[in-house]
């Protein structure tokens, strides 16, 4: 497969010019012009945030990017899909309050908010995936399919089951139905180290599916795996290490999984992926809080393809120092840290995001060979 080309431009506004001019150069440069937009219905994929947490990509951003398509004609919508788990986004009413609560609002990005799956995140379509290994076929956001071009705008940030959440995560992941993410995490369901464990509790109010109790005799956590559906949260919210995936094959699965659903999604229509490298916070924007960022702010990326995109912005990541006051930190001065010479391996060290990218690149998504082309 011949290399990818990624564009590039840093957080640098020098007087003349601010981040959101930057930004439009970017995919304009990038050749976001060369997609047919006229009279098109165009999605534009973001994670609204979580209620509470506050490193999710500002409005002005996604407003940048709907403002460019409708300069080319296209009739553009934001979209998420709804969540599996306890929050401000499990079903399409709450989801939508989230969304103008975090300022996503008609008023502010100049298009509408549509939540992909519908009231309940029931409203789906089933997706044939072409070479999927574990994913014969993906349950997508109907709104997702019925548009005629697909744009994703991510936050790239550290993950705890899959390392790092960036463009395919954003899609693959973010896309899938409330159905469609069961099937996704189904592979593997965490257990409780119970020595580990302090009976606070935090697992359980993130649970969505009442699967952790305290009803033991020694107080501490137990996951019931009929009731689990392996979506992971509990693992971002335990502080104490004592909740891990017994399944060591699980997150790859998982990786493997959103590989397969992005393909899914883009196959047969053009798309065109945006990152943004900044607040990179350990775990992903749907906790309810966001911890301090484990790396600097890198800058915007912008692609044709979603596999190189994430490849050069992990590098780039990786290029970074780390934070000292972080998670990544913390861990760092601890004895028992183990440097893999990765900030996210080293942040969450049970994830290999390497995965989701050679799995990516086996299905044809794209390729890891990418040149970097600076956009000042």
């Amino acid at each position: 497969m011949e290399t990818s080309k990624v564009y590039f431009t840093d957080f640098r506004a020098r007087p003349g010019t601010n981040l959101l001019k930057k930004l439009e150069k970017l995919i304009r440069t990038a050749g976001i012009d060369n997609i047919d937009f006229e009279d098109k219905f165009v999605a534009i994929k973001i994670h609204f945030g979580e209620p509470g947490n506050l490193s999710f990509l500002r409005p002005n951003y996604a407003k940048v990017v709907a403002d460019v398509v409708k300069s080319l004609g296209g009739r553009p919508f934001l979209t998420d899909c709804n969540t599996l788990y306890v929050g401000g986004r499990k079903h399409a009413l709450e989801h939508i309050d989230t969304a103008y609560l975090n300022g996503f609002s008609p008023f502010s990005t100049g298009c509408n908010v549509i939540i992909a799956d519908g009231l309940k995140g029931t409203d789906d379509v089933e997706v044939p995936v072409e070479g999927g290994e574990l994913c014969k076929t993906a349950l997508i956001g109907r709104a997702v399919m019925d548009a005629d071009i697909f744009i994703s705008l991510t936050h790239f940030k550290g993950h705890e089951s899959t390392g790092f959440g960036g463009c395919i995560k954003n899609v693959g992941m973010g896309c899938g139905s409330r159905a469609g993410k069961m099937a996704q995490h189904s592979s593997g369901k965490p257990e409780v180290k119970e020595r580990k464990c302090r009976k606070c509790h935090a697992c359980a109010k993130i649970c969505a599916h009442s699967a952790i109790s305290f009803d033991g005799t020694d107080g501490k956590a137990r996951i019931d795996h009929n009731k689990c559906v392996g979506c992971g949260r509990c693992l971002g919210a335990c502080n104490f290490d004592a909740i891990h995936n017994a399944n060591g094959s699980a997150n790859a699965d998982l990786n493997k999984k959103m590989a397969e659903y992005t393909k899914a999604v883009v196959d047969g229509r053009p798309a065109f992926h945006i990152s943004l490298v900044m607040d990179v916070s350990p775990f992903c924007d749907c906790h309810a809080e966001n911890d301090a960022p484990i790396i600097p702010d890198v800058g915007m990326f912008a692609s044709f393809d979603p596999v190189a995109l994430d490849q050069a912005c992990a590098d780039a990541a990786n290029a970074m120092p780390a934070v000292r006051a972080s998670r990544l930190g913390d861990l760092m001065d601890t004895a028992e840290f183990v440097d893999q010479g990765d900030h996210f391996k080293n942040t969450n060290p049970e994830t290999d995001w390497e995965v989701q990218l050679s799995h990516a690149e086996t299905l044809g998504l794209g390729t890891r060979q990418y040149e970097l082309v600076s956009v000042k």
